[in-house]
Parts: structure tokens; sequence; C-alpha cells
């Protein structure tokens, strides 16, 4: 069996067991009510972000030193797939800060971070839309993978430079004072959602390399 047949028959199991934490072994959190819920796919969501972008800043940094288009077929994929959950996390976001602060949005130092952030990696995938070239391409998409890397510590560790954050730090010791079960429900969608970061990105990269080969064979044609 493959690694991504694995992936996904794992999924299937964990995917059921992940609501089952989130939704009922979880208890109610007594200030927000069931709105709760929803921290658990906002932190697992900016997590697999996180590492997502990370993979294309390492994966960009190893094409611009190899010069080999695998590098950068995976930089892209996961790019796709770290926007795809940056932009989750933009919008169960603001549902749990209107029963939280009573505001869909605020310019929080975390929250402002994070959407400058999901811009850069929007104009990191148009770049490449708009740039016919392949190796011209992969190396300016390179260059901005790498350079826009660097916003994702400071959404990181935006609590601890700016003080006057109201977004909670639940990255701490004490889990930021969850209650132990909300905790492994915590962990069990992070778990979660690290397998189906890889799974899709098995499945995206398998494309990009086709559209490749598919790309070579119209030029030879």
């Amino acid at each position: 069996m493959s690694k991504e047949k694995i992936l996904d028959a794992a999924l299937i199991i964990l995917v059921p067991f992940g609501l089952y934490m989130a939704f009922i072994y979880a208890p109610v959190a007594k200030s927000l009510g069931p709105n709760q819920k929803i921290f658990y796919f906002h932190v697992a969501s900016a997590w697999i972000s996180f590492f997502a972008f990370f993979v294309t800043f390492c994966t960009s940094i190893l094409y611009l030193m190899k010069d080999d288009f695998r590098f950068d077929d995976i930089a892209e994929s996961s790019a796709e797939i770290g926007l795809l959950f940056c932009t989750i996390v933009l919008t169960t976001g603001p549902v749990w800060g209107k029963a939280a602060w009573g505001a869909w949005w605020t310019w929080d130092p975390r929250l402002t971070t994070t959407a400058i952030l999901w811009f850069i990696y929007v104009g990191y995938i148009m770049l490449r839309k708009f740039i016919d070239e392949d190796s011209k391409r992969a190396r300016f998409a390179a260059a901005v993978g790498i350079i826009g890397f660097i916003d994702v510590p400071i959404v990181f560790f935006s609590i601890r430079i700016w003080k006057n954050t109201i977004h909670p730090n639940v990255v701490q010791k004490g889990g930021g004072g969850l209650h132990p079960m909300m905790l492994h429900a915590m962990f069990v969608a992070l778990l979660i959602f690290t397998l189906l970061y890889f799974s899709l990105l098995i499945k995206r990269v398998r494309l990009a390399r086709a559209r490749r080969r598919f790309a070579a064979l119209e030029r030879a044609s």
C-alpha cells in the first residue's frame, strides 16, 4: 500500500474521531458556549498554514541552490495548501472573535499580521500565473517564498512583541488556561490536520509534475 493510501485510510478513521473529540469529548466553554468549538479548527489551520509556508521557504531555497524543478513543484503546491488553510484561519477567526470580543474584526496585531501573510501568498500565486517562462517563474517565486516567510515568525510572536494584543496565547505552558480535555482535542486536531496536509501535498505535487510533463510534450510536438 502506498504512503498516500495509508494517509487517506488514516484520515477516514481519524476525522470522525477528531469531530467526536471537538464536539462531544471536550467540554463547552462557559464564557463562549458552543462557539468555542471552532477553536480546534482555527488553531489547527493556523499551524498548517505556518508549516506549509515553511515547506515553501525550504524548497524555494533548495530550488535556487540546485535548479531542480522538483523543489519548485513542492514549493508551489505547499504554498497553495498554506494559502487555503490561512483563508480558513481568517474566516473562522472572526466567528470566534464575534463571540469573544463582540466584533467580527479588530486590528489586533496577530489578526493584522495574519491578513498581511494571506496577501503575501496571494501575491505569490498570482506571480506564478503571470510569468510564462519556467525558470524565470520559479526563480521569482522562490524569492517571494523566501522573503514572504519572514512574516510567519512575526505572526507567531506578535502576542509577545505587542503587549496590547487581545488575542489569546494557547501555545504556552499549561495551554493558556485550557481545560485538559480541550488540550486533548486540540492535539488530536493538530495531528489530523497535519496528516491532511501531507495527503493534499502528495496529490498536488503529482498534479504539478503531470502538468510539467504535459507542457513538455506540447513544446516537443
